[in-house]
């Protein structure tokens, strides 16, 4: 099972709090060209990656920011 992200809602979140794409890559300690791979679904965030995803947007799920699939 892989687990992609919900670029849409990333990016609606980070637009609402006035942030970037490339804050979010440099808060979670990756580059913004893995970032970016990762917002268009060439690449799925590990487990460690989601976690750190989750710990810099608080006021988010899981099932907000990702999705599942087979």
């Amino acid at each position: 099972m892989k687990v992609k992200l919900k670029a849409q809602a990333i990016r609606r979140i980070l637009a609402r709090k006035n942030l970037s794409q490339n804050w979010l890559a440099q808060r979670i300690g990756t580059s913004s060209d893995y970032m970016s791979q990762m917002m268009a679904g060439r690449r799925h965030p590990s487990p460690q990656m989601r976690g750190k995803i989750l710990d810099v947007l608080p006021d988010c799920a899981f099932d907000d920011l990702f999705t599942l699939r087979e």
